[in-house]
């Protein structure tokens, strides 16, 4: 079984697909934390990398080419990443949303992030720079509109759902297909 999630920052897609991998006993691959180590080398913050990026298509190539790879050589895995459902086709793709404010105040508690905020307005303010960059650079580089429902199987707004409740989501949802 090949499982994608996908999902808006701050909606959780690292713990529940942490938790998702430990249940149903998959390997776990993070697209995200590809990106961190990328970011960590280059001397880069996150968001400094993400701007990068928009200019550097070889940033994007490299993570792409991780995920097909992926793709091609294993079978039992989830993945979490934005266009894991775009490179791995074949994969149960399953995206995760969130209202801005909430996802604010999540990236604003995240020990992983190096960015830091001085309110919560300025943390909203960022997930929404975030999200128009990342829109931008896909639909660009690959004609894809991350926000089109159509390209899932299951969408679930994780904005009052605790992570172990959208992995029961997700669990009764694979069950069902």
């Amino acid at each position: 079984m090949k499982i994608t999630i996908t999902g808006d920052p701050g909606s959780g897609k690292s713990t529940v697909s942490k938790m998702l991998s430990q249940e149903l006993k998959l390997k776990y691959y993070s697209t995200g934390e590809m990106f961190r180590r990328i970011a960590h080398d280059m001397n880069l913050s996150f968001k400094e990398l993400t701007q990068h990026a928009e200019k550097d298509a070889r940033i994007d190539k490299r993570i792409d080419n991780y995920q097909k790879t992926l793709g091609k050589k294993e079978d039992n895995f989830i993945l979490e990443g934005r266009l894991g459902f775009h490179f791995i086709p074949d994969s149960i793709k399953i995206k995760l949303t969130v209202k801005p404010e909430e996802a604010a105040k999540r990236i604003m508690q995240d020990k992983r992030r190096d960015e830091s905020y001085l309110n919560l307005q300025e943390a909203i303010k960022a997930v929404n720079e975030r999200k128009a960059s990342e829109k931008k650079r896909y639909k660009e580089s690959y004609n894809i509109d991350v926000e089109d429902s159509k390209n899932y199987d299951l969408i679930i707004d994780t904005t009052i759902i605790p992570a172990a409740e959208v992995v029961k989501k997700i669990i009764i949802f694979l069950s069902l297909s």
